[in-house]
């Protein structure tokens, strides 16, 4: 059995990418394993979301990173794994695009994904089946807990 050195996790902070988060923070303590949780912002700023409307004051870009990057620290926080690495990827590109450019540059082992999740490309296709495709690393679908 391969021992993981490094485990991404992406979320969309659905039910479905929190199953996978908890276990990559499972996975994590069991191989020593450096964990990573990524959030990816994608097709910004074209397709994103009305809620929560971003106040006229402030940068769309840095309201939606801010926000996504709290989330990520409460993840880090209720898996009890505050060392984990959290990053947030605001693109024009889709998650899957990004989850596949940042595992190849950062040398994942090993990529987590929840089975299913919410997303404005979920409707055409799943972000991950598409990163199971060309990437030097293991990928792991973890289905939510019904």
């Amino acid at each position: 059995m391969k021992d993981y050195q490094q485990i991404l996790v992406g979320t969309d902070f659905s039910n479905a990418s929190m199953a996978a988060v908890s276990r990559g923070a499972d996975l994590a303590r069991r191989y020593g394993a450096r964990l990573i949780l990524v959030h990816v912002i994608e097709h910004f700023p074209e397709d994103m979301p009305n809620d929560p409307i971003v106040p006229e004051n402030l940068d769309p870009a840095a309201f939606y990173h801010e926000r996504a990057q709290q989330k990520l620290a409460d993840l880090a926080d209720k898996i009890g794994n505050k060392n984990a690495v959290q990053e947030v990827i605001t693109s024009t590109a889709s998650a899957r695009h990004e989850i596949r450019v940042f595992a190849e540059k950062q040398g994942i082992d090993l990529i987590i994904l929840g089975s299913g999740g919410s997303g404005l490309l979920h409707a055409f296709g799943s972000t991950t089946m598409g990163v199971t495709y060309d990437v030097p690393c293991d990928v792991m679908v973890v289905r939510a807990a019904e």
